[in-house]
C-alpha cells in the first residue's frame, strides 16, 4: 500500500462531490468506487447497500448527512491517487459543504438532467464560488423519463452566470440513451447494459455527426482564451488537435473560468469518461499556488509550498467520534510530511498536541498508517483540543491558516432526559455531538431550567436526537422550543408589606414600605434604599433587597423575570426583639408584589433581527409572510443577485420559520436572526400568554 500512497504529488487529486438533495452524487461516487475496483459490486441508496452512506441514518432516509472520505486509484496515463469526499445536499447539513469545500482542491457537481440547477445548487455552487474550487459539472439522470440536456445546459449558464460548454454529447435521452460522444476526441462510445463495465469506442452516428460538430466549435470556443496556441489556432480558423484542446480546457478549469459538462448516466461505465475528466481537468496540489496563511508570532503574511519538504502545516476540518478508536480529527495536509507520535503546535489554540496514531479513511473503514503527506487527506487520533477549523504545523515554523466559516443556527428545541439515569450521559452525548458538528450548540436556558438545542434546521435537530439515542443510548424527549418572555411596569406605584408572626417565645416582625418605578428597555433592575432615621436599621436593608429580588426573578404576572424597573424602600418600622432577616426579606417579597399588581404590568417579547436573501421573484411572497407575523420591515438591498429583506420580527411567530420559508420561496431563499431587543407584546396577544400560565388577569390593579 506504501508504494501507491507515494504517487507523485502531480498524481493525486482531492475532489468532492456536490450536489442538490437526489441529484445522484451518492450513486456517481459508487460507480467510481465500483470503475476503480475497491468495490465489487454496485452500492445502491434505495437498497441501503452504499459505501460512503454507512450511518444507519443515512441508510433508512436514502440521504448523505456526514461527508465521507474515501481514497480509490484510477490508471490514465499513469496511475493517480483520487481522494473523494461525498458531501450531503440537504441544506440542514449545510457545514459539511462548507467545510469539504474548504479543504479540496476540485469538484465535481452533479446535476439532474430533468430539472438542471435547483435552489440547493446554487447554494453549494456559491460556496465553492467562496473558496475559489474548480469544477467540472455532469447532468447527470439522462437516461430518465423527463431529461432535457439542452434546458439543463442553458440552467447552468443562466441561473450560474457560468462559462460552460460540453465535453460530452449523450446519445440518446430517456429510455433510448446508450452512451456519449466525447467532443474532445470526436469519438462515441456506448454500452449495452447497466452492468457492462466496458465502453465501446466507434464513430459518431450519422445523424448526430452534425450536432456534435456544432457543440465542438462552441468547446472550442469557451476555452480558447485560455491558451495562446489554441487560441491561435482558432483565430485562424482551424480546429486545435486533441492534446492542446485538453491542455486549454485545463488551464481554464485551474483558473475557476471555465466549467467542462459530463452528460449522461452515471449508473453506467459512463462514469470512466467522467474518471478521465477528473485525471485531466482537475488540478493537483502542485496546480493551485502556495496556501497562505499569517505568522501567529509576527503577524506577517506567510506561504507553505504544497511539498514534502515544506515545514509542516494542515488545517483540521472534521472531528468524529468513532466507537473504535474514540476522537477522530479530520486533516487536510498542504505541507510537509506527519508521523505517528509526532509533537505539532496548534497555532489557533496556542499549544502543542502529540499526534497519536494516524489512519487512512474508507468511509467507516480505518487503515494505518506511519506517516501522511502534503497532499493527503488523513485522519489523526489523539488529539484531545484541536477541534474544526484549527491549524496545525511545525513549532518551529508557525502559521495560522484561513479558518473555516458556519452559518448561525436558527432553530432550537428543548430536550430533556427521559430518566435521571439518562441526565448525566445525555451531558455527555451532547458535548460530543457538538465537538462534531460546528452549526450545533447546546445552552442552558436560566429562566425555563431547560436544555436548549440548536441547529440549522429540523431534521439536522431530530438526527441528532436520533444519534444521540443509537450511539450513546440516551433516551430524551424534546418539545416546542419555549420563547424567554420577559415582564415589566407601565407607571409608578407604592405597596406595603408586612410579616408578623406572634408565637411562643420571640416573634417574627418585618414591616417596610417600596416604591417601584419603570426603566428604559434594557436598563434591568435597581435597588436604592431612601430611609432617613432609622426607620428600618440598615442591617435589614439587604434582606429586603434579596425578598425583593427572589419575587421579580419568579414573576408576578405569568411567571417570567420581571427586568427594566427600580424599587425604592423608603419606610417601614421594626421591633427591638422581633426583627429578624427572614421576617424583612418576607415583608420586601409582599411589599413588591403589591406595588407592582398596582403598576400595570405588561410583558415583553424578545425581537429578532431577520435578514432574508431572496431572488427577487419571491420578494412580494416573503415580505407578505413577514409582515403576517407582526414583522417591522427595515428596508432592502442588492446584493450580488440577491435581494436581501432586512426586518425586525418577535421570536414567537418565528417557529418553523425555516420549513416556512422554503416553501414560498421554492428552497431558494435563505435566512439569517439574531436577537435584537425586548418590546411590549400586543395586550390581546398578552392575556392569552397569561391565561395559559394560569396567573392573574392583566394589570387590573389590586
Amino acid at each position: 500500500m506504501t508504494k501507491d500512497r507515494e504517487v507523485p504529488l502531480e498524481k493525486i487529486r482531492n475532489i468532492g462531490i456536490i450536489a442538490h438533495i437526489d441529484a445522484g452524487k451518492t450513486t456517481t461516487t459508487e460507480r467510481i468506487l465500483f470503475e476503480t475496483g475497491k468495490t465489487y459490486r454496485l452500492g445502491s441508496v434505495d437498497e441501503g447497500t452504499t459505501v460512503t452512506d454507512w450511518m444507519a441514518q443515512e441508510r433508512e432516509r436514502g440521504i448523505t448527512i456526514v461527508s465521507a472520505a474515501i481514497t480509490t486509484f484510477w490508471d490514465h496515463e499513469g496511475r493517480h491517487r483520487i481522494n473523494i469526499i461525498d458531501t450531503p445536499g440537504h441544506i440542514d447539513f449545510t457545514a459539511e459543504v462548507e467545510r469539504s469545500l474548504r479543504v479540496l482542491d476540485g469538484a465535481v457537481m452533479v446535476f439532474d438532467g430533468r430539472t438542471g440547477v435547483e435552489s440547493q445548487s446554487e447554494t453549494v455552487w456559491h460556496q465553492a464560488d467562496k473558496y475559489g474550487v474548480p469544477r467540472i459539472c455532469i447532468l447527470n439522470k439522462l437516461n430518465l423519463i423527463g431529461a432535457d440536456f439542452e434546458a439543463s445546459l442553458k440552467s447552468i449558464k443562466e441561473r450560474l452566470g457560468a462559462n460552460a460548454a460540453p465535453v460530452t454529447l449523450p446519445i440518446g435521452l430517456e429510455h433510448e440513451h446508450r452512451g456519449v460522444i466525447d467532443l474532445v476526441k470526436m469519438k462515441a462510445y456506448t454500452y449495452k447494459s447497466i452492468e457492462d463495465n466496458k465502453l465501446t469506442e466507434g464513430e459518431i452516428p450519422a445523424d448526430l455527426l452534425g450536432e456534435a460538430k456544432k457543440y465542438r466549435h462552441k468547446l472550442v470556443e469557451a476555452v480558447a482564451e485560455f491558451d495562446d496556441e489554441a487560441l491561435a489556432k482558432f483565430l485562424e480558423g482551424t480546429e486545435p488537435d486533441e492534446s492542446l484542446l485538453k491542455k486549454a480546457i485545463r488551464k481554464g478549469v485551474i483558473a475557476v473560468k471555465f466549467f467542462p459538462i459530463f452528460g449522461g448516466d452515471n449508473r453506467t461505465a459512463e462514469v470512466q469518461l467522467l474518471l478521465d475528466g477528473v485525471v485531466e481537468y482537475l488540478p493537483s496540489p502542485l496546480d493551485l499556488p502556495a496556501i497562505a496563511g499569517i505568522n501567529p508570532k509576527t503577524g506577517e503574511k506567510e506561504v507553505r509550498e504544497r511539498k514534502n519538504e515544506a515545514p509542516f502545516s494542515a488545517l483540521a476540518f472534521k472531528v468524529m467520534t468513532d466507537p473504535h478508536v474514540g476522537r477522530l480529527v479530520y486533516l487536510r495536509v498542504y505541507s510537509g510530511k506527519l508521523s505517528g507520535g509526532q509533537v505539532v503546535y496548534n497555532s489557533t489554540k496556542q499549544n502543542s498536541e502529540r499526534i497519536g496514531k494516524l489512519v487512512l479513511l474508507h468511509a467507516d473503514q480505518r487503515e494505518l498508517i506511519d506517516s501522511a503527506f502534503a497532499g493527503e487527506i488523513v485522519a489523526a487520533v489523539g488529539l484531545k483540543d484541536t477541534t474544526t477549523g484549527h491549524t496545525l504545523c511545525d513549532p518551529a515554523n508557525p502559521i495560522l491558516l484561513e479558518s473555516i466559516s458556519f452559518p448561525e443556527p436558527v432553530i432550537s428545541l428543548a430536550i430533556e432526559p427521559a430518566t435521571k439515569s439518562d441526565q448525566e450521559k445525555m451531558g455527555l452525548a451532547l458535548n460530543k455531538l457538538s465537538d462534531e458538528d460546528p452549526t450545533f450548540r447546546i445552552k442552558s436556558n436560566l429562566e425555563t431550567g431547560q436544555m436548549i438545542i440548536a441547529g440549522m434546521g429540523e431534521l439536522q435537530l431530530e438526527v441528532l436526537v436520533d444519534r444521540m439515542k443509537r450511539e450513546f443510548n440516551v433516551e430524551a424527549s424534546t418539545g416546542a422550543p419555549q420563547v424567554a418572555y420577559k415582564e415589566t411596569i407601565a407607571k409608578i406605584a407604592e405597596g406595603e408589606g408586612k410579616y408578623i408572626r406572634q408565637t411562643g417565645g420571640h416573634g417574627q416582625y418585618g414591616h417596610c414600605l417600596l416604591r417601584v418605578e419603570p426603566l428604559g428597555r434594557g436598563e434591568g433592575f435597581k435597588f436604592v434604599s431612601e430611609i432617613k432615621g432609622g426607620a428600618i436599621p440598615s442591617e435589614f436593608i439587604p434582606a429586603i433587597e434579596k425578598g425583593v429580588k427572589e419575587k421579580l426573578d419568579n414573576g408576578i404576572l405569568a411567571g417570567y423575570p420581571m427586568v427594566d424597573m427600580k424599587v425604592a424602600v423608603y419606610d417601614g418600622s421594626f421591633h427591638e426583639v422581633d426583627s429578624s432577616e427572614m421576617a424583612f426579606k418576607i415583608a420586601g417579597s409582599l411589599a413588591v408584589e403589591k406595588a407592582a399588581r398596582k403598576a400595570e404590568m405588561k410583558l415583553l417579547e424578545p425581537i429578532m433581527k431577520v435578514e432574508v436573501s431572496t431572488p427577487e421573484e419571491f420578494m412580494g411572497d416573503v415580505i407578505g409572510d413577514l409582515s403576517a407575523k407582526r414583522a417591522q420591515i427595515s428596508g432592502t438591498e442588492k446584493r450580488g443577485v440577491m435581494t436581501v429583506i432586512l426586518a425586525y420580527a418577535p421570536l414567537a411567530e418565528l417557529s418553523g420559520y425555516a420549513t416556512k420559508l422554503r416553501s414560498i420561496s421554492q428552497g431558494r431563499a435563505s435566512y439569517y436572526m439574531e436577537p435584537s431587543h425586548y418590546e411590549d407584546v400586543p395586550r390581546n396577544i398578552a392575556e392569552t400568554i397569561v391565561a395559559k400560565a394560569g396567573k392573574v388577569e392583566m394589570a387590573r390593579g389590586n
